[in-house]
């Protein structure tokens, strides 16, 4: 069974995994070492899921950048990149070619960062769906734009969101909340708050009308982290009280898990750190609900990034 879409600001949390450490003394387990860095890329290269490979590269190279191999991770994104085919399926593929970039651009790699964005972007106008399309577009954007961890190309990073509120333009009325808050959100992360700004009441309106709890519960957390990042605290503090609301009034637990990690990201902007952690404890014991394996899989995977993100 497959999820409503999620809006795209989840998927941008992540940070190191704090494990405690085991106690010392008579009795105690020695903890197996883990996997090699060549068992890890092995495994990866073997996974048999569409985009597989590449997403699992993506997650290897990241550790590696972080454990101090910058040459190591920059040779294993060169092969999640090598790993998608060049008549790939955009669903699939395009947020693969972001999550690329992305980690290029943390590298300080900007030729290959571009080039990846540009194989993004080519892959992203295909897209029929225009909310999947204005959420990619979206992601694109800020990873041109954003000074830290971005190219810092806010000229580019426009031309994209541009692009990406085109596309929001299309969307349907009951999904058009949903667009706009990828959209809006993308302008704000890409350091381009004015243009977030404007979109605003739109927003906002368009997210109190829906009826659908979880698209409701993370547009308004959207236009609340637009709020908190361009200073108005006190408006964004409100609509998080209204978003956490609806999220913990979800009886899916997918969903509710989803929704929580939405606003609780707009708490972190906004300030809110223990409201932050409280909602993360609630989406943590919303995933662990989940019946169906893999969705059961992906949503703590999710809730972990979220915990990593919170410590930092």
């Amino acid at each position: 069974m497959r999820l409503s879409r999620p809006v795209a600001f989840i998927v941008t949390l992540c940070a190191c995994l704090v494990l405690a450490a085991p106690l010392c003394g008579c009795g105690s387990k020695k903890k197996k070492p883990g996997a090699t860095v060549a068992e890890r890329i092995k495994k990866a290269k073997a996974d048999k899921t569409p985009g597989g490979p590449a997403r699992e590269l993506v997650k290897v190279a990241r550790s590696q950048f972080k454990n101090g191999d910058r040459s190591g991770a920059i040779k294993t994104l060169a092969e999640a990149k090598a790993s998608i085919p060049e008549d790939a399926d955009a669903v699939i593929f395009a947020p693969r070619l972001v999550d690329v970039a992305s980690l290029y651009a943390e590298l300080a790699e900007r030729k290959p960062a571009k080039e990846t964005l540009d194989a993004a972007t080519q892959l992203a106008k295909r897209l029929e769906d225009p909310v999947t399309r204005a959420q990619l577009l979206s992601r694109i954007g800020v990873v041109y734009g954003a000074k830290t961890g971005g190219l810092g190309d806010t000229g580019t990073a426009k031309k994209r969101l541009e692009e990406a509120a085109t596309a929001a333009g299309e969307v349907p009325e009951r999904f058009q909340a949903q667009a706009l808050a990828a959209v809006a959100l993308g302008y704000a992360n890409a350091g381009v708050a004015e243009a977030a700004k404007k979109m605003l009441a739109d927003l906002e309106a368009k997210a109190r009308a829906l009826e659908e709890p979880r698209p409701k519960a993370e547009a308004l957390a959207a236009a609340a982290n637009v709020r908190a990042r361009s200073g108005e605290k006190l408006e964004a503090v409100s609509l998080l009280e209204e978003a956490a609301k609806v999220a913990k009034g979800i009886d899916s637990h997918a969903n509710r898990t989803y929704a929580l990690l939405a606003v609780a990201s707009a708490m972190k902007a906004a300030g809110e750190n223990g409201s932050a952690a409280d909602l993360i404890k609630l989406a943590d014991k919303a995933a662990n609900s989940i019946s169906d394996p893999e969705q059961q899989k992906e949503a703590v995977r999710e809730v972990r990034a979220a915990q990593n993100a919170a410590k930092g």
